[in-house]
């Protein structure tokens, strides 16, 4: 007998046991493995700002008014956010499917909501453990202070969500660990680098300047950049605009990928 239709909800009921199970599962996953998930990105981090801070950083002089290191800190912040949310999602599924035991997610009574977000659940929690981490090195070695951290814990917790909700999108799209990491190397990597992590946009020829302001991570890296230093380039507030709807857009598609079953039942 087939299962009653996946985005369906129980006499629109949150299943909140399944949700929270589901949940668990994608939390428990990265952190049984911290050294890997939550030790590698701190320290990839910390070489980063090492080598930055050697090979330019002295000749760099200050930028938007602040050291380039404690300019450069925020960015890197943020991009490790987003690469590791976005793993925790599509590295779920992808395995999953490759696996064959997708169907143990698909079959209990979880709508398509649901099961979305307790695949965000994993993603956000990482990333704000690995924002976490690496805020606490700030503080410890760099001498560096929270300027806003409201703002810090809006736009990390955002970025975990919005390359989350990517991480789904792409995870559903892909069969193999091939189109992940191609996924991973052509679009989510040049969009993290190409947002102004390493530099201030207004360096940019007025082309590229606008074509950056399309790119929903320079709105992730700038926000984090004001939460942390008390600068940016644009205005917080229109970036977490864009942003909120940026992971609305992308967690719909998620949502209607998921309630198809699009590439999860065959």
């Amino acid at each position: 007998m087939e299962r009653a239709e996946m985005g369906v909800r129980r006499f629109g009921r949150v299943n909140w046991l399944g949700l929270w199970t589901l949940a668990s599962r994608e939390v428990q996953r990265f952190t049984v493995v911290w050294t890997q998930t939550l030790l590698a990105p701190l320290v990839t981090a910390g070489l980063f700002l090492m080598i930055f801070n050697i090979a330019i950083g002295p000749r760099r002089g200050d930028v938007m008014g602040v050291v380039f290191i404690e300019f450069l800190a925020p960015g890197l912040l943020m991009m490790t956010v987003i690469q590791n949310a976005f793993a925790n999602t599509s590295s779920s599924i992808v395995i999953s499917k490759v696996q064959g035991n997708i169907v143990d997610t698909l079959m209990p009574p979880l709508s398509a909501g649901e099961i979305l977000l307790g695949y965000l659940a994993g993603g956000v929690a990482r990333g704000a453990l690995v924002a976490l981490a690496i805020t606490l090195g700030l503080l410890v070695v760099l001498g560096m202070t929270v300027a806003h951290p409201l703002w810090l814990v809006s736009f990390v917790i955002l970025g975990g969500a919005f390359m989350g909700s990517v991480g789904i999108v792409a995870g559903i799209f892909a069969n193999k660990f091939d189109q992940i990491a191609a996924i991973t190397n052509f679009i989510v990597t040049p969009l993290a680098f190409l947002s102004g992590t390493f530099y201030s946009v207004t360096a940019l020829p007025d082309g590229l300047r606008e074509m950056t302001a399309f790119n929903p991570v320079f709105y992730l890296i700038d926000g984090a950049r004001y939460g942390v230093i008390g600068v940016s380039d644009g205005a917080p507030e229109f970036g977490l605009v864009v942003v909120i709807a940026s992971t609305a857009a992308v967690a719909a598609i998620g949502w209607a990928m998921l309630r198809k079953g699009y590439r999860l039942k065959s």
